[in-house]
Order: structure tokens, then C-alpha cells, then sequence
């Protein structure tokens, strides 16, 4: 761990006023403010994946697990290429790693990456607000109480905003097989390494950046198309809707997160924002088909409006607040789920579902390798 000379004092500023004390950890934020939306997590352990989500775009991360930093970070654990998230907020910073695996910490891992953290915050005072308010705009940093509340104010947060833009991969990329035969053709919303690792089990993977036609998808004849998980609000994207509807019908798809939010909406479907999101590992969702309960791990802040998918039977609900979690379509070889069946982190409940898209890529071309 890079050793600082000591504790500098920092202050996180809500936007409706509300202010939460602290010291400045990771990296300096340019004049001493960073800003973005403010959210909170409930998973206890994968710190670093979360960190790593290109899902948190503009977003500033609570840990309601108060130990943060105990194993350290390795090499191994990323979930992308970078963090892409504004900031990290949490209670108790570990000062010291015990892991085998591990080979930095996590304020070495912030500070490489320019991510401003903040630390001995009163998390649990912060999670409580944002539950009863929502999330919100915040500003944190080592500048005056005045000057964060300005900064705060003028944070737009995420609604409205293009974030896939700033996530998704510049080209094309492959990733190998480990076992199947399939081709599958995966847009990069801000597509997450697990993710990956559990397509690459169905076959050879091309990994295309989020502005890809789909008429040159198409042409490479892949057994099915994966849309991502990502960041932000669905709604700007309308061209990624466009991309979609030409897919459907054409070939296998398969959503994630944001990918099921897209596909939802290509197919008509509202949506609308959550008052402080699901983020965490711990949420209940009843399998309308099985009668049975999964526990997922989630992320995201919008979801689908229930009965307004004509073309679609909703498959998942989640038990908490009732929202649609998952659908498949009735007239073309396409399903979806709001949570994130690959789990990291998180429990293991709904690594069926990439099963269920190998059986559904075999219902429209055949076994594997069988297409071209």
C-alpha cells in the first residue's frame, strides 16, 4: 500500500444538503471534487468486481459491508479493463491484505486507475438516506463544504445520458472457446470478464463494440447474439433498439441487465427509473416457469414497466418490489433477465440460464457448428 504521510480530511456532500465526513482515500480527484450519482451496494464480499463493473459509469459506489479492502486485489478478479465508476465510499478502509491471491490493495488499485474514494463515512447513516430519499447527486472530496455542494448541484446524474458510449470496447475482439462449438457474436454495453467466461463455454465468442450494424453481425452467421449488461438509462439509446430489431427474428438472442432492458424496450416496452436501484447479491427472484426462487446478484437502477411487453411473457419477478426480471418472447428465438446470472459476485442460483441459451441457439440452427 502506498503510505500516505496521514489521514486527510474529506467531506461527501448529497445533493439535497446532506453532509457525511471522512478521510480521502485512492486517487486526488482534479481541484479536490468528484461527483457523480450516489448508489449503494449490499454485497459483503467482491469488492473488486464491483469496482470493476463498467455498470457503474457516473456513478459514485457505497459499500454497506463495513470491512472493505481485507483480501486485496489481484489480477484475476477484474470485471474490465478499468473501473469506470466515479468514486468509492466506505466505512472501514483495510489498512493491511491477507490473501493468498492478492498482490496490491485496494487503494493502490483506485490510485493506478485515477478513482478518489472516500473513507470512514458513517455507511450506514448514508445507505439509510439514499434508501429513504433515493439516489442522488453527490460531490466528495477534500475541497470546502461550499464548494462540493456546487459541484453536487450541478451533477446531473445518469438519466438522459449515453454511458454505453463511454464503456463499450473501441473493436472487435475475440475470446476462445473453452468447451463448446458455437459462434456467438456478444455487443459490448460494458460486457463483464465473468460474463464472458461463461459464454466461452458455448463456443468462440466475437466481442463487437456497441455501434456495430447488425447487418454486418448478421453476415458472420453466428449461432446467437448476447446483449450486455451496461451503464445508464436506456431510453437515449435508440439506436441500439434500431440494431435490435433487425437481429430479432434472424437468429438467437439473449439479454443481460441492460441487454434485457434494450431488447424490452426494442420490443415496445416502457421503462422507468428505481427510486435507489438493485445493487447488491442477496435478491430474491420467483422463476414464474419452475415456481422456484433464485438469489441473484443485481445492478441497475432501471427496470421494465410490467404489462407494457405485449410481445413477451414475463418469466422472473423479484420478490421484494414486485419488478419484471425477466421475459422471452413469444414470436421470436429471444430472452432476457434484469439480474445477472453469471454472479460477479455473487450465489450461483441462475447459471441455468446459459444452458437455457445454448438450448435456445440449437432450436433455431441446429447442433453446434451446424450453421455456415
Amino acid at each position: 500500500m502506498t503510505v500516505r504521510a496521514g489521514p486527510i480530511t474529506a467531506q461527501l456532500v448529497l445533493v439535497d444538503g446532506e453532509v457525511f465526513e471522512g478521510e480521502a482515500i485512492g486517487a486526488e480527484p482534479p481541484g479536490g471534487v468528484a461527483t457523480g450519482e450516489v448508489v449503494f451496494n449490499t454485497v459483503l464480499s467482491g469488492y473488486q468486481e464491483v469496482i470493476t463493473d463498467p455498470s457503474y459509469a457516473g456513478q459514485i459506489v457505497t459499500f454497506t459491508c463495513p470491512h472493505i479492502g481485507n483480501y486485496g486485489i489481484n489480477a484475476d478478479d477484474h470485471e474490465s479493463r478499468r473501473p469506470f465508476c466515479r468514486g468509492v465510499v466506505v466505512r472501514d478502509l483495510a489498512r493491511r491484505r491477507s490473501n493468498w491471491r492478492s498482490t496490491s490493495d485496494l487503494d493502490d488499485l483506485l490510485r493506478l486507475h485515477g478513482v478518489p474514494g472516500i473513507a470512514g463515512v458513517d455507511t450506514r447513516r448514508l445507505t439509510r438516506h439514499l434508501r429513504d430519499s433515493g439516489a442522488m447527486p453527490g460531490a466528495f472530496g477534500t475541497a470546502d463544504e461550499d464548494s462540493l455542494m456546487a459541484a453536487a448541484a450541478a451533477e446531473g446524474g445518469t438519466d438522459g445520458v449515453d454511458l454505453v458510449a463511454t464503456v463499450t470496447c473501441d473493436k472487435p475482439y475475440k475470446v476462445a472457446s473453452v468447451g463448446g462449438d458455437r459462434r456467438i457474436v456478444a455487443y459490448d454495453f460494458g460486457i463483464k470478464s465473468t460474463i464472458l467466461n461463461h459464454l466461452s463455454a458455448l463456443g468462440e465468442i466475437t466481442v463487437v463494440p456497441a455501434s456495430t450494424p447488425a447487418a454486418e453481425v448478421l453476415t458472420s452467421e453466428p449461432d446467437g447474439v448476447f446483449l450486455s449488461n451496461g451503464p445508464g438509462d436506456p431510453e437515449p439509446l435508440a439506436d441500439l433498439r434500431a440494431t435490435i430489431a433487425d437481429l430479432l427474428g434472424e437468429v438467437a438472442v439473449f439479454g443481460i441487465c441492460l441487454g434485457h432492458q434494450l431488447l424490452c424496450a426494442t420490443l415496445g416496452a416502457e421503462t422507468f427509473k428505481l427510486p435507489f436501484g438493485h445493487h447488491g447479491g442477496n435478491h430474491p427472484v420467483r422463476n414464474l416457469t419452475t415456481g422456484g426462487v433464485e438469489i441473484t446478484s443485481q445492478n441497475h437502477n432501471y427496470c421494465v414497466v410490467e404489462g407494457s411487453i405485449p410481445a413477451a411473457d414475463v418469466t422472473h419477478l423479484n420478490l421484494n418490489d414486485h419488478t419484471v426480471e425477466g421475459i422471452r418472447c413469444r414470436d421470436v428465438p429471444a430472452f432476457g433477465v434484469q439480474y445477472h446470472p453469471e454472479a460477479g459476485p455473487g450465489p450461483h442460483d441462475s447459471r441455468y440460464l446459459f444452458a437455457e441459451f445454448e438450448d435456445m441457439m440449437e432450436s433455431v440452427g441446429g447442433p453446434a457448428g451446424g450453421r455456415g
